[in-house]
Order: C-alpha cells, then sequence, then structure tokens
C-alpha cells in the first residue's frame, strides 16, 4: 500500500496545493513547533518501552483507564497488531477501503473475504470485521446503532472501526466507552488525522482491558519515539487550539462537489466528510494527477489501488476555497483540453 498512498510529496520537487491526504492542512502548528525544539534533548535518550504517560493522559480525555487504550506508531501500526494479534483468523473486510486493513491481514495469514456493503454481511463466527468509519476513501459514515447491533449480535466476531477521520464528520460515531463495555469491539483513533501531524506518526485502538492486553503484547518497546509522546501529551493540552470548523469545512466540500459534478466530466461519491471520491467519466487519474502535478503543483490522490476500483478513480480534501477554485480550475482545463 505505500506505493501509491496519499500524500506522496517525496515524488515531486515543487508542489503548492496538497489535496492527496485526508488531513486538512490549515492548522496552525506553531505552538507545537516551539514545544519540539524545547524539548529536542529527549531523543538523546530512549524513550518509555510503552508510551504509559501518553496512554494515560488520552485514556483520561476519552474517560477511559490506560488499560481501555494502546499507543501505537500511527494507526496503521495498531492495524497490523490487531492482525498479528489474531493469527490465520477469518477477516471480512467492506471495501472499497484502506488496503493497509488487507495487507496486514494476508501477512499475518487470514482469510480474507470482501464485503460491499455492511447490509447483509455474512460476518465470521470466530474472525474479524474490518469497517472504516468514516470511510477511506467515499467518504461514508455508517450508521452507528446498526454498528453497535452487528457486534451485539455477533459475539464471536471481533469488530475493529476505524474511526481515524471522526474530527471530519459531523454524523454521530460510536462512543468510546462503547469499545471498553464490549467484549468484540476495537476502535481505532488517529492523531495523525485529527491533529494533521502525519510525520510524527502517532494513533491507538482502544477497547476492553483483555483485547488490549492481547494486542499489547505484539508493540515492539519503544514503538513511539520520544519526540511523539512528547506532541501527544502537548496536543491532549491544546487541543482546543486545533478545532475544526466543521460545518463551513462540509458546506465548502458540498460546493466543491456540486462544481465538479457540473463540469459533466466527473461523477463525484456522496460523501459524509470533507474528502470525497471522484470518478472521470473519460480518461485516467493517473494522467490527471500527473498533470495537476507537473503544470499546477497540485497533488491528487490516484485512487485506483484500492480494491474495487479502476483507474477512473481519483480522491481529493478540500482545503480553502481559493486553493479549491484553483484545483477545479485546473481539473477543467485537463478535462476541456
Amino acid at each position: 500500500m505505500t506505493d501509491g498512498h496519499g500524500d506522496d510529496l517525496y515524488r515531486y520537487s515543487d508542489i503548492r496545493l496538497n489535496f492527496s491526504s485526508n488531513i486538512y492542512n490549515h492548522l496552525d502548528h506553531s505552538g507545537l513547533d516551539a514545544f519540539l525544539c524545547g524539548h529536542i534533548e529527549t531523543v538523546h535518550s530512549y524513550p518509555e518501552p510503552v508510551p504509559a504517560s501518553l496512554e494515560a493522559q488520552w485514556a483520561l480525555r476519552m474517560g477511559l483507564t490506560g488499560q481501555n487504550l494502546c499507543v501505537t506508531n500511527g494507526a496503521t501500526d495498531a492495524i497490523y497488531l490487531i492482525a498479528r494479534a489474531f493469527y490465520g483468523a477469518d477477516s471480512v473486510i467492506v471495501m472499497p477501503t484502506f488496503s493497509e486493513y488487507a495487507d496486514a491481514c494476508r501477512m499475518n495469514m487470514h482469510k480474507v473475504k470482501p464485503a460491499y456493503s455492511i447490509d447483509g454481511i455474512q460476518v465470521p463466527k470466530s474472525g474479524l470485521c474490518w469497517i472504516c468509519n468514516p470511510n477511506n476513501p467515499t467518504g461514508t459514515v455508517y450508521d452507528r446503532q446498526k454498528l453497535m447491533k452487528m457486534a451485539q449480535d455477533n459475539p464471536g466476531c471481533i469488530f475493529v472501526i476505524d474511526q481515524s477521520y471522526s474530527v471530519f464528520t459531523d454524523r454521530p460515531l460510536l462512543e468510546n466507552r462503547k469499545a471498553a463495555e464490549l467484549p468484540n469491539l476495537l476502535i481505532l483513533h488517529s492523531m495523525t488525522k485529527q491533529f494533521a501531524i502525519p510525520g510524527l506518526r502517532l494513533g491507538g485502538v482502544t477497547g476492553c482491558a483483555s483485547l488490549i492486553d492481547r494486542i499489547s503484547r505484539f508493540r515492539m518497546p519503544w514503538a513511539v519515539n520520544s519526540l511523539a509522546i512528547q506532541a501527544g501529551l502537548y496536543l491532549l493540552d491544546h487541543a482546543q487550539d486545533y478545532a475544526i470548523d466543521i460545518e463551513s469545512l462540509l458546506e465548502e466540500k458540498e460546493r466543491v462537489a456540486h462544481e465538479l459534478e457540473a463540469t459533466g466530466g466527473i461523477e463525484v461519491w456522496k460523501s459524509d466528510t470533507h474528502f470525497m471520491l471522484c470518478r472521470l467519466r473519460m480518461g485516467r487519474a493517473s494522467a490527471l494527477k500527473e498533470f495537476l502535478a507537473t503544470e499546477y503543483g497540485i497533488l491528487i490522490r490516484d485512487a485506483r489501488n484500492f480494491e474495487g476500483l479502476d483507474e477512473s478513480f481519483f480522491r481529493i480534501a478540500v482545503q480553502l476555497p481559493h486553493e479549491n477554485d484553483e484545483l477545479i480550475d485546473a481539473i477543467k482545463e485537463w478535462l476541456y483540453e
């Protein structure tokens, strides 16, 4: 999955506007930057073997205890730990979605079965069910009551609900305490997405104490580095400084979707988040991506490597209105040239 992942800035030399990652790029990181510069000396010593200080504080903010949370080197690390903890299991994955679920499962000898809707899904009696909610790349949010009923009706199956994009929707999601109360529910979290810090790699998984203990046994020592731990503690204390005006962002998403649909050359999937999946009616998304990158310094996400999608799909995450207008105008030029 690392080949073709969003935010592949390293492939290009002069990207100005980045729509390729499901992150809002306009948070003010000056306070965090200054804080980390003041704690740079922490890299000269080993970090905590297990990031217990961050787990305790993050769990407290969730209304849980440290026994209900495993902090990881990004949410992707949590995905691989879960797959390893249930080595050889049967896994159903609701697709199209983040490819790391399937990659992690196959690496750990799971029998992977795709599902393309949560309605009528055949849940394994003693395996795992992976659901991204809000879903990447579609932006779909599944009804939380339906998800809860699925978990309650299938006690032998572990439900892994990835809520990494929770801050980008106004739809109700599963509450953190539900993960601690149900013996077969895990919820994934991402500071990476919430605070736009993908380079620091901070994520976590919440669940009942026995599930978290099982997963944590496979975590490598010192998996979360010193600066990431310090950053996590700082961000928890300053979360209010990173609040996103989700109402305005979703309104802007609707405007951009309307503008793209109006071109006649693009179909936009309905999204409950600030990112959206688009399909070209003619042409390849890879060609559009290269045109935007080389001619305008604009980066989008070629979505063809999501299982179930083809070379006509791309994904964007809306940013500031004037930046979105630049993207729309550049896409129009490519469509009509």
